[in-house]
């Protein structure tokens, strides 16, 4: 991530059309969380 201040101590909504293995939305919570992101929560519209 090249701005972590953007997220740090922020809550953040991942959306995402559909999931699969959910590997893409993990990796994506995981880089949040890494630079600073206080709650990710994933939002998936179909399964």
């Amino acid at each position: 991530m090249t701005e972590p201040a953007a997220v740090k101590n922020k809550n953040i909504l991942l959306i995402d059309d559909v999931l699969t293995t959910g590997a893409t939305s993990s990796e994506a919570a995981g880089a949040l969380k890494e630079a600073g992101a206080n709650i990710v929560f994933v939002l998936t519209l179909a399964n």
